[in-house]
């Protein structure tokens, strides 16, 4: 078809502010799906991503919509997903497309995820077009709203649509505006071939596909595919476009949203924002934006049971095929055995991946504390990367620590702001603006350290203001800070589970509340257990499990208090002895215990 009448476009907006609902419409109206086959988030085919109300990975589509201006048009869909964790993601997808549908609840306004998105659109060069959805709703601020979209991209009032996907208002006006604003892709069939890749999936029989934008060029089976990520080679067995299943196609042109599969076995080999060129006509440069996803959020995962450690590596790699974006290496814990150590790109990541493992590979897991990457300088000019407490040198080799820091944003309510900003400044952040959306809607920049807000932050957040903030951040860089390791010794032996990096200031206060909580949650042997907090081999906070005792002068009644003390001094003896060759178990809860300590 003429690229003339293509448009590639995708959807942004915060989570729950409907896209997949008017994805699912504009499935609908273009008849890509019968009535018959319609169901709710169409695109959101795992079954967690409906359960969550939230896209995980994306879904591009093509669409075929007759205008009223008589021609057909192919509508490229290029879907996004909507969390903090994926943006890298999401500034692929963007880099794929011409526009953008910039979609606002009406009840709920701009959010943060919003702004973070639209400035990634602003930054491609894309036509945005601003939707207010759900305009139907009782609650509804669709005057307030308006403002804050004028707000944020400065766009008119007359250039904002107003609909709702759920019942079908201005899905019409929505297509006209894709037509009419969004530019057609340029035609550069004749250049040397550039196309770049957005997503990709693993088929078991075709192996790693990857989705790409064709820019320049055109794609055909037969020709040799060549990565500029490296040098690997792979010959093209089929093109193809999305159509809810995989169509396949003669080629791929300029301007085309489709996929290609050549036989490619490893899924490293394919990583987002990489550049594709065929040998027949190949390229010397890459398309811009490409960068390595790297983890910023790393965990131990073990198997509750030793047996499933084969069944748990099996798990991981098939995760990996699906999500390139994931990292494992194996290691060994004192506490907790063999197991994984594992890269993240955010929380929520790290709650998926966990949670897809317990449902989809039926397994039980132990998982330690989360943690960030430490910069550490050595006193012999050494560089060193700590992911885990235990890889922390000892105190005397250390020069300087960096930890990573965030740039965040937070939107609140007005009236919050007072509460949010003590937050902040109790995570150690650094007050950068106040901008306001509307009267009613604040936007506050914080320097954050990643460290402090991968625990509680969002959950204290949400509470402080009823609900009603929303937060985002993206990192910006790696700062020198006063941080030390402290470790948590259960009857003399350090758990290297419970161990944690943490802020000098903060580490006396971290110290005792996690002994107290410890004590709560270790069940009483028959000897005394001493939970002991220690800095620098130092022991700064201490609680006792007390024993459990047996009353063995019971069945003394009258008679010499010297029986007695025979007695005492028996068991006492006894109790020594069990201690010394006495092992106490970690429940799982206590290792969560890290987790929980409030460090007000």
């Amino acid at each position: 078809m003429n690229s003339e009448r293509i448009r590639n476009f995708c959807i942004i907006a915060h989570i729950d502010h409907g896209k997949s609902t008017l994805a699912d419409r504009l499935l609908e109206e273009t008849k890509t799906l019968s009535k018959k086959k319609m169901k709710e988030q169409v695109l959101d085919s795992m079954e967690l991503e409906r359960e969550r109300g939230i896209t995980i990975k994306s879904h591009p589509i093509r669409m075929t919509y007759k205008h009223t201006d008589g021609n057909e048009y192919i509508l490229n869909l290029i879907d996004t997903p909507g969390h903090v964790d994926f943006s890298y993601e999401v500034s692929r997808s963007l880099a794929a497309c011409e526009g953008a549908l910039l979609l606002v609840d009406a009840a709920q306004g701009v959010e943060a995820q919003t702004v973070s998105n639209t400035y990634l659109a602003i930054e491609n060069d894309l036509t945005i077009i601003p939707i207010i959805n759900k305009v139907d709703l009782p609650s509804a601020m669709i005057e307030d709203v308006k403002i804050q979209m004028m707000e944020l991209i400065g766009c008119d009032e007359n250039e904002i649509i107003e609909a709702s996907a759920k019942s079908g208002i201005g899905i019409t006006n929505i297509f006209d505006a894709i037509i009419k604003r969004i530019d057609a892709p340029l035609n550069k069939a004749d250049h040397d071939c550039r196309a770049l890749i957005f997503d990709s999936m693993y088929d078991n029989y075709k192996g790693a596909i990857p989705y790409v934008r064709v820019f320049d060029g055109v794609i055909k089976p037969g020709m040799t595919a060549q990565f500029f990520a490296h040098d690997r080679e792979y010959e093209i067995t089929e093109t193809g476009h999305f159509v809810l299943d995989k169509v396949k196609t003669s080629e791929l042109r300029s301007g085309d949203v489709g996929y290609i599969v050549a036989s490619i076995r490893d899924m490293g080999h394919i990583e987002p924002g990489d550049t594709i060129t065929v040998k027949s006509s190949m390229a010397k440069d890459p398309l811009p934006g490409y960068k390595k996803v790297k983890p910023m959020v790393f965990s131990g995962l073990y198997p509750a049971d030793a047996d499933d450690y084969d069944q748990l590596r099996q798990a991981l790699e098939k995760l990996k095929l699906n999500d390139a974006s994931l990292e494992f290496t194996p290691e060994t814990s004192e506490a907790l055995g063999f197991g994984f150590r594992c890269g993240f790109l955010g929380l929520l990541h790290m709650e998926i991946i966990q949670e897809r493992l317990e449902r989809e590979f039926n397994l039980d897991l132990v998982t330690t504390t989360p943690n960030v990457i430490y910069e550490v300088h050595t006193r012999d000019g050494k560089t060193l990367i700590v992911d885990t407490p235990a890889k922390m040198p000892s105190t005397g080799d250390i020069d300087s620590i960096l930890e990573p820091i965030v740039s965040a944003e937070i939107l609140t309510p007005k009236e919050y702001i007072g509460s949010i900003m003590t937050l902040c400044q109790k995570k150690r952040g650094v007050y950068k603006t106040t901008h306001y959306l509307s009267p009613e809607k604040a936007q506050l920049h914080y320097d954050l350290p990643l460290g402090e807000i991968i625990f509680d932050f969002y959950d204290k957040l949400k509470s402080i203001s009823s609900g009603y903030a929303s937060f985002d951040y993206e990192f910006k860089e790696f700062s020198k800070a006063s941080l030390q390791k402290l470790d948590i010794l259960i009857h003399s032996e350090p758990v290297d589970a419970l161990s944690i990096i943490c802020h000098s200031d903060d580490a006396y206060h971290r110290g005792v509340a996690l002994c107290s909580k410890l004590k709560e949650l270790i069940p009483r042997q028959m000897f005394e257990v001493a939970i002991q907090a220690a800095l620098n081999n130092r022991i700064i906070a201490r609680t006792t499990v007390r024993a459990l005792k047996k009353n063995v002068t019971a069945k003394c009644y009258g008679g010499d208090i010297t029986r007695k003390r025979k007695l005492w001094e028996k068991q006492k003896k006894g109790k020594k002895r069990m201690k010394m060759i006495g092992k106490v178990e970690v429940p799982q809860e206590a290792l969560l215990a890290v987790l929980q300590v409030d460090n007000d």
